[in-house]
């Protein structure tokens, strides 16, 4: 089988020094497709030979570890996958979202624009407003003593 040819490729007291999380990315890795959880620790048991009663007593434990371990991803019907083949299309969301936000920005400070040029014409509407509230001021010369 092409999934046990790097790991049958260690000797038997390498594969038992390994982890079952180890163990499971390369299981993984080697078969290059999802897997449900009896089916990685099958071959785990297959590997380490392991009893069936022993299988059945750490299979929840390795689930648990399966839903611990930051390289795993928990898939629908579950199935397992390493996280490292499911991260290409977060990734290019996060690029669309990026450019989708730059984008947004550029149109605010489009806006901005438009709206300081309103404002700048609204600060010269006020100054002809406050012109035309002093044209009937008048400023008394103190020579003339307040006469017109």
């Amino acid at each position: 089988m092409v999934i046990k040819m790097k790991l049958k490729s260690l000797s038997k007291e390498e594969i038992e020094l390994m982890s079952f999380d180890d163990l499971a990315y390369e299981i993984l890795k080697e078969k290059g497709k999802k897997m449900k959880t009896a089916d990685i620790f099958g071959t785990i048991k297959d590997l380490l030979n392991m009893s069936e009663a022993e299988y059945e007593a750490r299979i929840a434990d390795f689930f648990t570890l399966l839903a611990t371990e930051k390289r795993f991803i928990q898939l629908d019907k579950g199935f397992w996958d390493l996280r490292e083949n499911h991260t290409a299309k977060i990734e290019i969301d996060d690029v669309e979202d990026e450019e989708e936000l730059e984008e947004e920005i550029e149109e605010e400070t489009d806006t901005e624009d438009e709206d300081s040029i309103f404002l700048d014409e609204t600060k010269e509407s006020d100054d002809d407003e406050a012109d035309d509230e002093l044209k009937d001021f008048v400023v008394l010369d103190e020579e003339n003593d307040g006469e017109l």
